[in-house]
């Protein structure tokens, strides 16, 4: 029997997914089982997938979302981990096993692992993600509210047994969507977390770049998670922080408070109160509006104070005259990809 399977949830990433089916491939082959879920692609990720014969288990399915591509996989699993790999990004040599000593060292519920952002061509940006590291016990934390810092889907390895406490996520009420949301948060209430801090993988990212309405030169997207506006963030985090608190009291018997606390939620916030604004409009945020922004960074308990203070200075440049400066400081703090850019006005 092996110890991990790897279960890559596909949808219309053709461009992507040979690289990220052979990143897993790649992995202790004796130890490590490859499923691919393909959500009803409707461009040639089938052939491709399907091109890697008895190499891995395949499974084609109706378009249903991500809650049911990570519900199905989780059927499939015969192996004591699982990582759910997204099929645009990939895992770095040798990585299942860093992962696996990981959790033979102790008795945890999740190993996550750092990951080098990438652009859509592969380039290293320079950016990783998660910025900073949690503690152990990320239990009650999150009974305060505060989301711990975590990579994306791809970078997180689950203890099955702990995960099935979790999952399956109940396709109603808003969970079709970021199941990744679901697993990464609630099994910290089920046990501990170790975190890898070195990079394990690359988490790509798309729509670094758009095109300024009149007409000028690309510049770098105000996009606060992958593919998602700040907008989205907005409107999307409550929907998903209640459907977490009801999964947890369902599940366990738990309860979290009713408002969460996370500096990308807040910062979403931030950017559509004073991206591009006059003066004016971004002075009235800071004296009547930034009152929850500034707590998800002073009361943040997993950042540093030297973390801390460079957020406050970035958010201070908000409020100079000057819009270019204004506006490259907002970039600067909710894409990390507009750290290796200029601004462009």
């Amino acid at each position: 029997m092996k110890d991990m399977t790897i279960i890559i949830c596909s949808y219309n990433y053709e461009r992507f997914i040979r690289e990220t089916i052979d990143s897993a491939l790649a992995q202790e082959p004796d130890r490590t089982r490859v499923v691919v879920i393909d959500d009803g692609s409707t461009d040639g990720s089938r052939a491709i997938i399907e091109s890697y014969g008895e190499r891995l288990t395949a499974v084609f399915k109706e378009n249903e979302g991500q809650a049911s591509a990570y519900n199905q996989g989780l059927e499939l699993v015969d192996t004591e981990y699982l990582i759910y790999l997204d099929s645009d990004d990939v895992l770095y040599d040798g990585a299942v096993k860093q992962v696996l000593d990981a959790f033979e060292r102790g008795g945890y519920a999740k190993v996550q692992f750092t990951l080098d952002v990438i652009a859509q061509d592969g380039t290293q940006t320079g950016a990783r993600v998660p910025n900073s590291q949690p503690p152990a016990d990320c239990r009650k934390p999150l009974q305060n509210g505060w989301l711990y810092p975590s990579p994306p889907a791809s970078g997180n390895a689950y203890r099955v047994s702990a995960l099935k406490q979790i999952l399956p996520v109940p396709l109603a009420g808003g969970r079709r969507i970021a199941a990744d949301f679901f697993a990464i948060y609630g099994i910290a209430m089920v046990g501990p977390i170790h975190s890898i801090d070195t990079p394990l993988g690359g988490y790509r990212v798309h729509r670094s770049f758009v095109v300024d309405e009149r007409g000028g030169a690309p510049k770098i997207s105000l996009s606060i998670a992958n593919c998602q506006d700040f907008n989205e963030v907005i409107d999307g985090f409550p929907v998903r922080w209640n459907a977490l608190r009801e999964l947890v009291a369902q599940r366990l018997g738990e309860t979290l408070p009713a408002h969460g606390n996370d500096f990308s939620y807040q910062k979403a916030r931030l950017c559509s109160q004073v991206y591009e604004a006059p003066l004016a409009k971004r002075w009235h945020w800071f004296a009547f509006e930034s009152g929850r922004y500034f707590q998800s960074v002073l009361g943040n308990p997993f950042w540093s104070t030297g973390k801390k203070l460079g957020a406050l200075a970035l958010t201070a440049l908000c409020l100079v005259p000057s819009r270019r400066v204004s506006d490259y400081a907002i970039r600067y703090i909710a894409n990390p990809l507009a750290r290796q850019a200029h601004p462009t006005r």
